[in-house]
């Protein structure tokens, strides 16, 4: 018998409710890779921000801090990608803002397909 899930939806092992409740009110640090058809790197940003909603329809939203203060970003529906922070300064590579001591660290790689303009 195959597994159905609601298309509307992440697959179940992307999004754990346990996980998005823990991530609600906690400092993120998230790193965006974009790259284009062939892997190669077209870009790279960095920024962080306090979670301030964990949907499983609509993301992980986050109000965003330092030099984006304020401004409000929502992550994919994918709570596997977030990995608790080890003590410490992290130092943005586009701004050389440093961030001290978040809670959780995000990575995505975005690919840009070929007929992408």
């Amino acid at each position: 018998m195959a597994t159905t899930y609601d298309s509307n939806q992440p697959p179940p092992e992307h999004w754990d409710d346990e996980v998005a409740t823990s991530l609600i009110g906690k400092t993120v640090l998230v790193g965006l890779t974009y790259c284009g058809p062939d892997d190669q790197v077209l870009h790279r940003e960095q920024f962080h921000g306090f979670v301030r909603s964990a949907d499983r329809r609509a993301g992980i939203g986050l109000e965003l801090d330092g030099d984006r203060i304020g401004e409000r970003y929502t992550l994919p529906p994918m709570t596997q990608v977030f990995q608790r922070a080890s003590l410490g300064e992290y130092r943005l590579s586009g701004t050389g803002e440093v961030v001290h001591d978040p809670d959780f660290l995000a990575t995505y790689t975005i690919y840009r397909s070929e007929t992408a303009s």
